[in-house]
């Protein structure tokens, strides 16, 4: 018993001694300048790690929910002139964007009806009005009387990035102010959807569960600021199925812009065709990498033509924006009315050029114009568009040409073709498409239309009734 007790006296005193003698000769690690083990490093990092944005959703959820809106639109589905009109009943979504009751919606939305109704996030119902729609980009503006409405502030789309947190909010299956989130999965997509060769797709893709009823609703970032407009997915069971799409706020603010201030949109175009540029490409016209669109066709008297760009030329940026697909570049140019500049830098023969180009429109004016084309498409199954300055030139005369005859309709029976220039309406002498689309609508019940063909001298006449 002894011995273990001095067996113990030994070891405390050993321990003691070894402390002490290790604090007196060997130098501490934070005074000698050294850093903390990898460990402790690592540790304090990752205690100093912040979100990127609040993973707390309710502040934007709080502001983007009472300025989403229901839709309900009695759509008309058949008839005419000859039979009984159908209807049936559609839905969606729209955003609240101004306290006077301006609401953002889509174009598929509201297309083709023949009254639209808005329910509020409070239950109130009001009628609605459509004062512009725009197929090419699905986007259509309605208007309610009411003051003093919650609203959504439109935020910058080019800011957002791949990854960052979205909200959807709509009202899916009849589901009122539904909230989903989700991230930005990816940006400038093109699907294909819209059709038409003059369609803008460059859509904010997310993986915010959207399905049907959503559509003309908001997405949303973190900061409460309307980002996009919710407006298709892609599926194969024609539910969610983790991708979704929206219009991009930027375009969206342009396009109800024009639609508040003229009624139609002022689409401005470059006049050239353009394709992808893939890496193969890229080493043909000695790129310093793959980047840009690739300019295959250029219009004659079109803006790319006025400002001297030639095929084979790769467009990298407007106004300084870089672009790097065709939906991108489309998107940036869509913004645009015709009559404004655009800064282009642009690659030909192995040197970055920079340039400004004056748009145009569809016809190559400058000029804004006051009809869509298609007013008469519904009732009368034709579309018109002003004639361009060339046309006029050579066919020494003004008015409005038509562009498309749909098959069935009343002006269809009288053989008229597209091509044919309407220069008068029951005698009254027109010179663009808005003065003959006015003189068309007043027109009591009969009507005649004058005008001729290009290349051939003769009168023609269409007499029909309305």
């Amino acid at each position: 018993m002894r011995q273990l007790i001095v067996l113990l006296i030994s070891c405390v005193l050993s321990s003691v001694l070894g402390v002490y003698l290790y604090t007196q000769f060997v130098p501490s690690r934070q005074a000698s300048g050294e850093q903390p083990v990898l460990t402790d490093r690592l540790f304090s990092l990752r205690n100093n790690l912040r979100s990127s944005a609040p993973t707390d959703f309710t502040a934007a959820a709080d502001i983007a929910t009472p300025a989403v809106v229901y839709i309900k639109a009695v759509v008309r589905t058949g008839g005419g002139f000859f039979s009984q009109e159908a209807y049936a009943g559609a839905s969606g979504s729209g955003v609240i964007l101004s306290p006077d009751g301006y609401v953002v919606t889509n174009h598929h939305v509201i297309e083709n009806s023949a009254e639209i109704k808005i329910t509020l996030f409070d239950k109130r119902e009001f009628k609605a009005r459509v004062i512009g729609s725009d197929h090419s980009t699905d986007i259509a503006l309605l208007k309610i009387d009411e003051n003093d409405l919650p609203f959504m502030l439109l935020g910058n789309s080019d800011s957002v990035r791949v990854g960052e947190w979205v909200l959807a909010v709509g009202n899916p299956f009849n589901l009122e102010s539904t909230v989903t989130a989700g991230i930005v999965s990816a940006k400038g997509r093109n699907i294909n959807i819209l059709g038409g060769s003059s369609s803008i797709e460059s859509f904010i893709q997310t993986d915010a569960a959207v399905n049907p009823g959503n559509s003309g609703g908001a997405l949303v970032n973190t900061a409460g600021e309307l980002i996009g407009v919710n407006s298709a997915i892609m599926t194969e069971s024609g539910s969610y199925e983790g991708y979704s799409f929206a219009v991009p706020s930027n375009l969206v603010q342009k396009v109800i812009r024009d639609l508040k201030e003229f009624g139609v949109v002022q689409r401005a175009y470059l006049g050239v065709g353009i394709q992808d540029v893939d890496a193969e490409v890229a080493r043909e016209l000695e790129l310093p990498s793959v980047q840009g669109v690739l300019v295959n066709r250029i219009i004659n008297g079109g803006a790319a033509s006025d400002a001297g760009m030639a095929p084979g030329d790769v467009i990298l940026s407007v106004n300084s924006i870089r672009v790097n697909s065709t939906a991108e570049l489309q998107e940036h140019v869509g913004r645009f009315r015709p009559g404004e500049s655009v800064n282009l830098e642009f690659w030909r023969k192995g040197q970055s050029i920079r340039n400004t180009v004056t748009l145009k429109d569809g016809n190559n004016n400058t000029r804004v114009a006051l009809v869509r084309g298609d007013e008469l498409d519904q009732d009368l199954g034709i579309s018109l568009r002003d004639l361009t300055r060339e046309e006029e030139r050579k066919m020494h005369v003004q008015g409005a040409i038509v562009t498309s005859i749909r098959r069935g309709s009343v002006v269809y029976e009288t053989n008229m073709q597209p091509g044919f220039v309407i220069c008068s309406v029951n005698g009254n002498r027109v010179k663009d498409a808005a003065d003959a689309i006015e003189a068309i609508r007043n027109a009591y019940n009969k009507l005649v239309l004058d005008g001729y063909y290009e290349g051939e001298p003769d009168l023609y006449s269409y007499r029909f009734r309305k």
